[in-house]
């Protein structure tokens, strides 16, 4: 019996082990998505263009729509969906007694699952600033400054059914797994400049390179038909004919610049 005690502690032991790597593994990808390199600047403060914020609106489930979600196999997460469950208006007579009805709410794409993630902080050339010191007679300085406003989108990787769901999905799954701001586009406005300086040497010509950085998303969408099921006073979410399809996208980081020099 004490050995069949120690087994089980070991065990425990082991899965304890194994989820705690899991979460560790986790936090440090999360971790990797959000550490700044210092070659990559943020450029809020002094962009001409004033971006607006895409963070996505959480939208809340009503009571019904939670018990609903609740008892179904298949995770949802599509806040359109959730707003249409919310709309939606059930209330079946007590007395109903061998009523029977579906209502059929259209095929969805239900969820997003993120497999991997990784940083482009070279993702969009957007500008480069020259100085030539040939002829000159000490070292001169030069910095960034945008000759012109610049547009950066992102996108999906493929042609996908409901691709404006799709990329709200992905763009919620990016916001929650990042601590950088995420657009699908995002605009660097003419004129806007940083104080940071490069040395050119005498006879050199400075290239000082700018580039919009993005996130890169890889994962899975969750496809189902989605019915409603009365029976007698009873509500259910049923979801039908269940689908995954894998999926990419590319996401740029508002208000941040990359940049690359070098002398020739």
């Amino acid at each position: 019996m004490r050995f069949k005690w120690l087994g089980l502690i070991v065990l425990i032991g082991f899965i304890s082990l194994v989820s705690s790597q899991g979460i560790l593994a986790k936090e440090k990808e999360q971790d990797k998505n959000s550490t700044i390199p210092n070659h990559v600047l943020n450029i809020s403060k002094d962009n001409t263009y004033p971006n607006s914020t895409d963070d996505q609106e959480i939208l809340e489930a009503e009571k019904l729509t939670d018990e609903l979600m609740e008892e179904s196999d298949v995770r949802i997460t599509n806040p359109q969906l959730i707003e249409m469950l919310n709309e939606t208006t059930l209330k079946p007579s007590p007395f109903a007694l061998g009523y029977r009805a579906e209502i059929f709410l259209g095929r969805w794409p239900l969820t997003y699952k993120s497999t991997e993630s990784n940083i482009n902080w070279e993702y969009q050339q957007i500008n480069v600033n020259e100085l030539d010191n040939h002829g000159g007679t000490q070292p001169a300085k030069m910095s960034y400054e945008q000759k012109e406003e610049k547009h950066v989108k992102g996108g999906l990787t493929s042609k996908i059914s409901h691709s404006d769901q799709i990329m709200k999905l992905i763009l919620l799954e990016a916001q929650k797994n990042s601590k950088l701001p995420l657009s699908f586009h995002t605009v660097i406005g003419a004129g806007t400049k940083q104080k940071n300086t490069y040395s050119v040497p005498v006879n050199k010509t400075g290239v000082l390179q700018a580039y919009a950085p993005a996130i890169n998303e890889k994962g899975e969408v969750t496809f189902g038909d989605v019915y409603i099921k009365l029976k007698g006073s009873k509500k259910t979410l049923e979801i039908k004919n269940v689908t995954r399809q894998g999926i990419g996208a590319w996401i740029p980081i508002q208000d941040h610049v990359s940049f690359s020099f070098e002398l020739k």
